[in-house]
């Protein structure tokens, strides 16, 4: 029997045929070697998802010093924002036809040549400011808008055919981003904090590992991934359900999968729910991510909450228990008005520390529990969906963020 999956130090060896009869012999994938490994992947998938864009605001100190007139936390986040929302829209409409694989190893290549390119310009221009850097960071900017969209609703779409386990670990490592970007900032500030020049040294050796992690995001997804075989009966077993974006993945694992007769694939297609119905019969868990994402934290908070539904008996299983769970978080909106206005130091910590504690939660809580009971093309379909309207909210939130220049002083 061939063996089709194997470590860097070969320690797990399971045949196709012996993965299949496990998993057709316990009706469930629990027992398929590789789920442990497949979620450490995962939450690298997740981190590289993110690291490109969190590098970019851990690192606006140095672009505040080279750009102070041209605010560019703000703007290259307007920036970013329109090319992520715009393409996530194109996507989404697309999704059924779309090679998922092609998408996904797209996006980490964009994310890993924009990366890239941000160290080439800088080291190019010596560090220079000037209109025309700015409008290049721009460009590379709306690169990684495009590359989010992307990966983001790629893997939210992929990993909705699988366990519940794998979506928990990407968005963890989405959380771990920011978390880890801010650290590996701390770290490379301070270790040319004394030498000349050392604010720009510190960015370029921060650029040049954030670049790493999108090559390594490539090798994984490309060559490691589609070839464990957890991952492999899940899309075995969404093929069989008429889902088409698994085809290519599942051909780089060495599976070819069969068409069905013309009669039969027209009847299975009709039984698969359009973009239409699926979002009608989940706007709850759309306008709860709508909510979620008006007041994006990703802190050390945030990531931890994202560990808790792991915990079954602490996970809200309830449509009606997560949507007055969402709803009632619009109540940190005069929590946190009031903080500001008469509440101490501590108090506002207290409450921003629970602010990413709900998102990271309820995030998590959503994503997983929305495309159970669904088809696998439906619930690539619903993982779409909910991105789209994830960064439909963090659009918003970005563009409500402009209101500090009503009653400003200062000029744009």
């Amino acid at each position: 029997m061939r063996s089709v999956f194997s470590n860097s130090r070969n320690y797990h060896h399971l045949t196709e045929e012996a993965a299949m009869t496990t998993a057709d012999s316990i009706g469930s994938p629990t027992r398929l070697q590789g789920k442990l490994f497949a979620m450490v992947v995962c939450f690298i998938l997740g981190l590289g998802s993110l690291v490109a864009w969190s590098s970019m605001l851990t690192i606006s100190d140095y672009y505040y010093k080279l750009f102070p007139k041209y605010h560019p936390a703000r703007v290259l986040t307007l920036v970013y924002q329109p090319f992520a929302l715009g393409t996530i829209a194109i996507l989404a409409h697309t999704e059924a036809k779309s090679d998922t694989r092609q998408r996904n190893i797209t996006g980490y290549i964009l994310f890993f040549l924009s990366t890239l390119a941000l160290l080439v310009l800088d080291l190019a221009t010596s560090g220079k400011g000037g209109i025309g850097n700015y409008i290049g960071i721009c460009v590379i900017v709306a690169a990684f808008g495009v590359a989010d969209a992307h990966v983001e609703g790629g893997m939210v779409g992929d990993l909705s055919l699988m366990c519940p386990d794998f979506m928990q670990s990407f968005l963890a490592g989405l959380a771990a981003a920011g978390a880890l970007s801010s650290a590996l900032r701390l770290i490379t500030k301070a270790a040319f904090e004394k030498s000349a020049n050392g604010l720009r040294k510190g960015v370029m050796l921060f650029l040049a590992i954030s670049t790493f992690f999108e090559f390594l995001c490539i090798f994984l997804y490309a060559y490691i991934f589609p070839k464990l075989p957890i991952v492999k009966y899940y899309r075995t077993k969404a093929a069989s359900e008429g889902s088409k974006t698994v085809s290519a993945d599942l051909a780089a694992a060495g599976i070819q999968t069969e068409g069905s007769k013309g009669g039969e694939d027209d009847d299975q297609q009709q039984q698969i729910l359009s973009k239409k119905q699926l979002l009608f019969q989940n706007i709850d868990y759309a306008l709860d991510l709508y909510a979620l994402v008006l007041i994006a934290m990703y802190n050390v908070w945030d990531l931890i909450s994202r560990y808790i539904p792991v915990v079954e008996c602490l996970k809200i299983k309830s449509r009606k228990g997560l949507m007055l769970a969402v709803l009632s978080r619009f109540l940190l909106i005069p929590a946190f008005y009031f903080t500001a206005k008469y509440g101490s130091q501590g108090w506002m910590i207290a409450l921003v520390s629970f602010l990413g504690l709900t998102n990271g939660y309820l995030t998590v809580c959503v994503l997983t529990e929305a495309p159970k009971g669904y088809k696998g093309p439906e619930q690539n379909a619903l993982g779409n969906l909910m991105v789209l309207f994830l960064l439909g909210g963090i659009f918003s939130g970005v563009a409500l963020d402009w209101l500090w220049l009503i009653g400003s002083h200062e000029q744009f």
